[in-house]
């Protein structure tokens, strides 16, 4: 850091002093540039530190769907062992029993084993396609529930695949008439979309009403299959139940003989027996689970999914259940409902996009998920690139699953390491943009320049939710300068932005209006505040063009008329004023868009504003002197709007003087020469600004010297020694003053740039006017400390106002100069 050309000492003490102010305010979470200077310009900067955020230890958070997890490993459990024990009894029956006895089977073992085979084979096949159907109720979003999970592995069982082969040709109708749905139509709202509302397909087959045989609609049709096979696996473990405890209690297998064959039956009944009771047992325990505890209940309302969170809950049910069947029991630990629901976002299944969609935005939005869920969004690349490609989706069935992805990035974009990371995805700045429709209708030149405009005649205009979540996004994003420069370069989405801070004077006045219109007005000036103060290059060229779109100005001046009820919204329309004016082509745009600058004293000079609000009032006198910065223009413009007496009164209000002092100072030396008399009267602001010298410290006492040495330079000799009398000081005391001062900032001050040179503008004045002032400063030791000042010059004292580190508007003679001129009065004493 570099403020100045010197390399002496005191040079050094300055950049200590900017050293530790960044470390100060790098301690309370600003990042920024420091400001400081008569004129500031505020430059926002994003105040969350992710690493902070990270190293912070966060209390353990339970996982809500835990005990989801370990119900489906208990019955994985369940159907693994009765799977096995199914396996191994088929393999007994067929090669021991069938195989190695059955010519000496009796009669009735025969048929038994025969019917117990038949049983489980129907069993296996009907849970099989079981599974399948609900399956696909899931991925339907269908509102039915699911009544067991229990499946066979094909390579485990050689009779399902038998099975399956029989009856092949129906099921690959079954699979032919889901291939042939057609896509599903939504009915799209015209007002407000309540997205907690199940999805109603008008048009689309589900999977559990495809009728499977034509004339038998009810008894064919898929949902009532799925209870059919429900009742019918009941059925078939229990007979299988009955008949092996029959043949174990009554032990009637015919003559014995040394074949072994009584073990043989009693070892097949009992592996039956086993293997029911096992089914008989998941199934209750899958009863008591989700009929009598309710877990299904329980989980969605902990993880607070809604009433279609039912079906996210037994997607994610099923799936994990599948793992820990499929492959290791263990598989479905690793688990949890983020993983889940990204992996459901890859899909293309619109409905499994959906459930994912829903299930990232309600944990997203969590007060107890959200920082657990953002963590593992943000650290997935491929998860972000997907959500900023769904901001890009127009198709209506698809605006759920936009609205949750936009409302995802808005949360994701609070961290800055989240923001720089969406700012990095090819397109997201155009996929953002997406997200901006403005439809509005204007008579006269408007509607040549732009076709797109916004309506504001109801609450309920089109695409109203994704225009503030685009704009939310945005002004996340815009808290990094680097991306503000990055959304500068977006085309068209600048226009996009500045399009929706106009409001018509009926919303603004009317106290009726809907609150998403002024929400919309207020976000889009937000950011354009944000645009505005980035520093560098890039918040040069974004305040160029902000200026030279032709709306930007009359937008902001119509907030600012009519905008009385809305304080905060000419809040920040004044600071995008402020900000603006620092380029000089935007100053001079600002200025001469009419009405602008009284507007201004308008809000500067009004006494009707609530006190919490007047702040509002110090905004707009900080643009005024912003405005009058070396512009000759404007200092003309406010003259002729004769307020000169109502800036010199409002010397005396503390709320005011400082800004009115600044803007008194400008007008006096940028007016140009032609206005003198209309300066003249500002002199009347004398005793005022004499009384503030001699009792007031730091800020307020550099603004009065300053505008005492500019003021004073309009005055005669007499009028000046009539200002002394009424002030009731002589002007030795005053030239004391500006030797105290002098003395006491024997190096420049951050916080008081200027006041050194402010104070030796003002001892040159008073020397050229009066020459017996300066036998008082030589008596005062004036020559010693100027010639101290000429060793502790600094950069820091040559501009009026600062962004940053970054000096703005260079003063014209520079502080040697100034030394140099007063200490050649002092010798000609």
């Amino acid at each position: 850091m570099n403020l100045g050309a010197s390399n002496t000492e005191s040079e050094g003490s300055v950049q200590l002093q900017i050293s530790e102010l960044n470390a100060r305010l790098s301690e309370t979470g600003s990042v920024g540039p420091i400001i400081f200077g008569l004129q500031t310009c505020s430059v926002e900067t994003n105040n969350s530190s992710t690493t902070n955020s990270a190293c912070r230890t966060r209390p353990a958070i339970r996982a809500s769907e835990k005990e989801l997890i370990l119900f489906a490993l208990h019955l994985a459990v369940l159907e693994k062992a009765a799977s096995g024990i199914g396996t191994l009894r088929f393999i007994w029956a067929t090669v021991v029993l069938l195989g190695g006895f059955v010519i000496t089977l009796d009669k009735t073992d025969f048929w038994f084993i025969t019917v117990i085979l038949l049983i489980e084979g129907t069993r296996i096949f009907s849970r099989s396609h079981e599974l399948e159907w609900q399956h696909q109720a899931t991925r339907s979003i269908t509102n039915v529930g699911i009544n067991s999970f229990r499946a066979i592995k094909p390579s485990s069982s050689l009779i399902l695949r038998t099975v399956k082969t029989i009856f092949r040709p129906f099921f690959h109708s079954r699979k032919a008439s889901q291939r042939s749905r057609e896509i599903s139509g939504m009915t799209r709202q015209a007002s407000r979309r309540i997205w907690d509302q199940k999805k109603m397909p008008t048009r689309t087959w589900t999977s559990l009403e495809v009728p499977l045989l034509p004339h038998a609609k009810w008894v064919f049709i898929s949902r009532n299959v799925s209870k059919v096979s429900y009742w019918l696996q009941l059925a078939s473990a229990t007979s299988c139940v009955v008949l092996s405890m029959i043949k174990l209690i009554l032990q009637n297998y015919g003559e014995m003989d040394k074949n072994n064959r009584k073990s043989a039956l009693i070892i097949f009944y009992s592996l039956a027996l086993a293997e029911a009771l096992l089914f008989l047992l998941e199934k209750a325990y899958w009863e008591w689970k989700v009929s009598v505890r309710r877990l299904l209940d329980e989980v969605n309302k902990e993880c607070d999914l809604g009433q279609s969170g039912m079906i996210s809950i037994k997607r994610f049910l099923y799936d994990a259940y599948s793992k820990c069947v499929n492959g290791s029991i263990f598989d479905g630990l690793q688990m949890d409902m983020v993983r889940f629901s990204m992996e459901l976002l890859d899909s293309n299944s619109q409905d499994e996009q959906l459930i994912g969609a829903r299930i990232l935005r309600k944990f997203a939005t969590s007060k107890v998920f959200s920082d657990d869920t953002l963590q593992k969004i943000g650290i997935n690349l491929s998860v972000m690139e997907r959500l900023v490609e769904m901001l890009n989706w127009k198709d209506p069935q698809e605006e759920e699953i936009r609205y949750s992805a936009a409302e995802i990035l808005s949360k994701l974009a609070e961290k800055r390491q989240n923001s720089l990371r969406i700012a990095g995805i090819p397109g997201a700045m155009e996929s953002i943009s997406c997200l901006l429709h403005v439809s509005r209708s204007h008579g006269g030149a408007t509607d040549e320049i732009s076709e797109n405009r916004i309506i504001f005649d109801n609450e309920n205009y089109g695409s109203w939710a994704f225009n503030h979540l685009g704009l939310l996004i945005l002004k996340k994003l815009a808290r990094d300068h680097d991306i503000c420069g990055k959304i500068g370069y977006t085309r068209g989405l600048l226009p996009k932005i500045i399009d929706f801070m106009h409001a018509e004077d009926r919303v603004l006045t009317d106290s009726t209006a809907a609150p998403s219109q002024i929400l919309t007005v207020k976000r889009s000036l937000q950011v354009l505040k944000m645009l505005a103060v980035t520093a560098g290059a890039a918040g040069k060229q974004l305040r160029i063009e902000i200026s030279e779109i032709v709306f930007s100005i009359s937008y902001i001046r119509d907030i600012l008329r009519y905008g009385k009820k809305h304080p905060e919204l000419q809040m920040l329309a004044i600071e995008v004023l402020t900000s603006l004016a620092i380029e000089e082509d935007a100053k001079e745009r600002i200025g001469g868009t009419g009405g602008v600058l009284k507007e201004l004293l308008n809000i500067f000079f009004n006494e009707e504003i609530p006190e919490n609000w007047s702040h509002v009032r110090v905004a707009a006198g900080e643009a005024l002197s912003m405005l009058v910065l070396e512009s000759k223009n404007d200092c003309q413009r406010i003259l002729k709007l004769r307020m000169n007496q109502k800036l010199v009164k409002a010397l005396e209000s503390p709320l005011l003087r400082i800004n009115a002092a600044r803007i008194l100072r400008n007008l006096c030396a940028y007016s140009g020469k032609d206005c003198f008399e209309e300066l003249r009267g500002l002199t009347d602001a004398g005793p005022a600004v004499l009384e503030a010298i001699m009792n007031e410290e730091n800020k307020l006492l550099e603004v009065m010297v300053g505008v005492a040495a500019c003021i004073f330079k309009f005055m005669s000799s007499q009028e000046a020694c009539n200002m002394f009398k009424r002030a009731q000081f002589p002007e030795s005391d005053l030239a004391y003053k500006l030797v105290l001062i002098l003395k006491n900032y024997q190096y420049p001050s951050i916080k008081v740039p200027n006041i050194r040179r402010y104070a030796i503008e003002l001892a040159i004045w008073m020397m050229k006017n009066n020459e017996a002032n300066n036998l008082t400063f030589a008596r005062l030791g004036m020559e010693r400390v100027l010639e101290s000042i000429l060793d502790t010059t600094s950069e820091l004292e040559s501009f009026s106002i600062f962004c940053g580190t970054i000096g703005l508007c260079r003063h014209s003679i520079t502080i040697q100069t100034l030394v140099e001129t007063a200490m050649k009065l002092l010798v000609e004493k």
